[in-house]
């Protein structure tokens, strides 16, 4: 060392880190649109280019270029009623017939280049932006709503898509087909007022599902639930759903029975009611809001833990991990996102063999916070107060 007569300063940036949530309101729409020949179309291809995912920042902008015709204007105005939130669109052409456009909306990989649903995955790459709250408003089939799932799989995001069925029994039935934790079901839909067709029209519940997962993400937090919260900007539902919040019979709560999200109106408003997704309802993830709760933790974890990649393995590195992990927890349990978590370091598991190989394996659990779904009253009928009755 050089010689020094004074101080010495060496910076030392070891010990725990503090961990960035991720970010979970941004959009993932898969839509269809065409414009009028001229200026119209150039405008929509330039800001909704085929099979490409665009960034949307601002929707009242991106609605006056979204075509006249196809789901994306309408799903757009859906979703801008609710929230202001990033929404990636990815636009794909309509097809010749239901089996071209279920293809095209599914998509795949064409020289190198993702389409369709497909494309959103690229998204991060291509825009910086991963979308986590996912739907294709008005074209999601069966087939569709299958592929979106290993999308929102792949993103760790939540897919919101339609009960199809004429009724509540055919709607319940079709729900019988998926079994995902990334997958919440929901019937029927809204209608609301077209300021293009100057009329009443429906508007697909699946957009209103985005932008209101979006908005209560930002307003309240990932942790609640899409139910019970109003929705604005919609005069109707497309179905009569009988309501009766203590009838365990109404035709919402046999949908809810069914894992399928209902649409009501109560006080005063339309709102979605329903938490759960389409998960055996035996699964710890059966409501919407532990499956949001463990994708959030391992993205925002792992996501958080590359600067300690390639470090000297050494006790101390481990201990900055673990605190690193519960600092994390106990941020959100304070902010009322878990109800706790602890992270450990097992010596069971970390023996001499296993870390000369420079592998670390550190615990940790937590519990999300539930939904209160079900409140039970005891209510008693008794002429104890008439002891003390008296006239004064």
């Amino acid at each position: 060392m050089a010689y020094q007569h004074g101080i010495t300063v060496t910076e030392v940036t070891a010990g725990a880190r503090t961990l960035v949530d991720v970010a979970t309101a941004v959009i993932g729409l898969v839509a269809t649109a065409t414009a009028p020949a001229g200026a119209a179309t150039a405008a929509l291809d330039a800001a909704f280019p085929l099979n490409r995912p665009a960034l949307v920042t601002d929707i009242a902008a991106a609605i006056g270029v979204a075509g006249t015709t196809g789901t994306l204007r309408l799903a757009l105005q859906a979703i801008a009623d609710q929230a202001r939130a990033p929404v990636v669109v990815v636009r794909v052409a309509a097809g010749a017939d239901a089996a071209a456009t279920n293809t095209a909306v599914i998509g795949g990989t064409v020289n190198g280049l993702k389409t369709g649903m497909q494309a959103l995955l690229a998204a991060e790459a291509q825009l910086g932006i991963k979308p986590r709250i996912l739907g294709c408003p008005g074209l999601d089939t069966q087939a569709v709503t299958t592929a979106l799932v290993v999308v929102a799989q792949k993103l760790r995001g939540m897919a919101y898509a339609s009960a199809i069925g004429a009724d509540i029994a055919a709607a319940t039935a079709y729900r019988g087909s998926f079994s995902a934790r990334e997958l919440m079901l929901i019937c029927p839909d809204f209608i609301a007022f077209d300021t293009v067709a100057s009329a009443n029209a429906t508007s697909f519940a699946v957009a209103r599902a985005l932008g209101m997962r979006a908005r209560i993400d930002s307003d309240e937090g990932w942790h609640k639930t899409l139910s019970n919260v109003p929705v604005v900007g919609v005069v109707g539902l497309t179905k009569d759903i009988q309501f009766d919040v203590q009838d365990p019979n109404c035709e919402a709560n046999l949908l809810n029975a069914q894992q399928v999200t209902a649409l009501i109106r109560s006080g005063g408003g339309f709102r979605f009611w329903g938490s759960r997704t389409t998960i055996d309802p035996t699964s710890p993830f059966t409501f919407e809001s532990a499956t949001r709760t463990a994708q959030v933790l391992m993205d925002t974890i792992a996501g958080g833990m590359t600067w300690a990649i390639d470090k000297p393995l050494r006790p101390s590195l481990v201990k900055d991990i673990v605190e690193t992990i519960n600092g994390t927890l106990r941020g959100m349990k304070t902010s009322g996102q878990i109800i706790d978590g602890n992270a450990w370091f097992d010596a069971a598991k970390n023996t001499a063999a296993t870390l000369k190989t420079g592998k670390v394996t550190i615990d940790y659990d937590y519990t999300p916070v539930p939904p209160l779904e079900n409140l039970m009253l005891n209510q008693r009928i008794t002429d104890s107060y008439l002891a003390d009755f008296s006239v004064a």
